[in-house]
């Protein structure tokens, strides 16, 4: 096979900050050893995350020197109006910030007291939305997705029968909405098969109970279909697309992702009472409905990169982009999540330090090992970001899988850089045993791994 090359040509570009081993040691320490207190100008390779990090194109660059900044019935905002419901049908598109916002405004609309909202996977932002309108999440996975080493086409699909039982048990009356995370972050980019989404829509409407998609990853996900589901191979990218969003009520969506821009999001629905209500919501925490939060220029871009992420050879290039790194590692011995997902390439912390427990946070030390090592920026994805401790017994509960997310921003980084980071993770691999756990100084009740403070054992 031909090597899959970069669809796109390099017109500017910002100079990497090199530094020693000592000044990360300190830069680290001084952060206490949480990677997102890290100055990024003290960052080499910054794979923090995917979100709001991609470089813009020529065309979404222009479109920003177009934007409209009236207060009100901007231009801008009806083009993207327009783009969003050619590409997901809904009726009413309410622009946010960012794609929390969203979450926001729909959960504590829907969420609240004694409610349960079901989802193969919760990311971090989305629990939190959750839990702070008083509602439960509960996370729904497979079997295989829980099986870093096990390589299926869909692992990041939703657990159908424990979906039926839940909805069974609980009814409309706890249960507001159902939601589907594609592709699924929480279970390391892994993509869900359309024939789950259609199943996932049979089951809400037959109880009567609506389904939403956080839709942050949607075109990667739609690429996924096209190229593992049968039958998929000859539709575009956006026909599988639009019959995703079709077989749901509606969706949230961080454009800071599959939008490729560096701020914005929205909420899509076709309840037109529940979209009058998200409106009031949002004229008071973000900004008149044609706006929300966003600059006209925002909206220009964000509507040009919801067209040009649909494209075949940068969905081509992208999703071999992450494959390339996850087969280099595979071929190393590196235990890593198989197979590649779509935005990020996830190590299986676990497997790579078995001999630092959860309590001892085994991601937390290898994000940081890999940035005195290399200058890499990583983030864990486990039982920092997900674990809990029983407020009667006081008993630790792991999350479920201990990795380290290194997320690829879009058009960012080429195949030189991602050998870097090979070369990287395989030094640390190499002296893995000398690596040692974390303890937690301090940190916040809620999205703890953005500020909490670390020490070494």
């Amino acid at each position: 096979m031909k090597t899959v090359i970069e669809p796109f040509k390099i017109k500017t570009v910002e100079p990497l900050q090199f530094t020693t081993r000592p000044r990360r040691e300190e830069v680290l320490a001084r952060a206490g050893w949480n990677l997102f207190c890290v100055p990024a100008e003290e960052v080499l390779i910054d794979l923090l995350t995917d979100s709001g990090t991609s470089a813009m194109s020529s065309r979404q660059w222009a479109g920003m020197l177009d934007g409209d900044e009236a207060y009100a019935g901007a231009r801008s905002f009806y083009r993207f109006e327009k783009t969003v419901r050619e590409l997901t049908g809904y009726r009413h598109v309410i622009p946010t910030h960012q794609g929390r916002a969203a979450e926001r405004i729909l959960f504590s609309i829907l969420g609240g007291p004694g409610k349960i909202i079901p989802n193969n996977s919760h990311f971090d932002t989305t629990r939190a939305n959750i839990e702070v309108s008083g509602a439960e999440a509960v996370d729904l996975p497979t079997e295989e997705g829980l099986a870093p080493a096990l390589v299926r086409d869909f692992k990041g699909n939703m657990n159908l029968a424990a979906l039926e039982r839940l909805l069974k048990q609980q009814g409309r009356e706890r249960v507001p909405l159902v939601l589907m995370t594609v592709t699924n972050n929480a279970c390391a980019g892994q993509p869900v098969a359309l024939g789950c989404i259609r199943r996932v829509s049979e089951l809400c409407r037959s109880y009567g109970i609506p389904f939403f998609l956080d839709a942050c990853r949607f075109a990667e996900n739609a690429w996924f279909i096209k190229t593992r589901e049968p039958g998929c191979r000859a539709r575009s990218p956006r026909e599988i697309a639009r019959e995703m969003f079709a077989l749901a009520d509606g969706c949230t969506m961080s454009g800071k992702k599959d939008g490729l821009v560096n701020i914005g999001g929205f909420l899509a629905l076709n309840d037109g009472q529940l979209a009058q209500q998200a409106r009031n919501i949002l004229i008071v925490t973000e900004g008149f409905p044609t706006y929300g939060g966003l600059a006209g220029r925002d909206l220009e871009a964000f509507a040009q990169g919801l067209e040009e992420v649909l494209e075949e050879d940068y969905l081509r290039y992208r999703i071999r982009s992450i494959a390339y790194v996850v087969e280099k590692l595979d071929a190393l011995g590196i235990p890593v999540y198989k197979p590649a997902g779509g935005h990020a390439v996830y190590l299986d912390a676990a497997a790579f330090l078995p001999h630092i427990p959860p309590q001892e946070f085994p991601g937390q030390a290898l994000a940081c090992a890999l940035y005195l090592e290399g200058g890499i920026r990583s983030c864990e994805i486990g039982s920092v970001m997900f674990g809990k401790t029983d407020p009667e017994t006081l008993a630790f509960r792991p999350a479920p899988l201990e990795q380290v997310r290194l997320a690829v921003p879009r058009r960012v980084y080429t195949q030189s850089h991602m050998d870097y980071v090979i070369e990287t993770i395989a030094a640390v691999f190499d002296r893995r045993r000398e690596l040692r756990g974390l303890r937690i100084l301090s940190a916040p009740p809620l999205l703890r791994h953005f500020t909490a403070r670390f020490e070494p054992l």
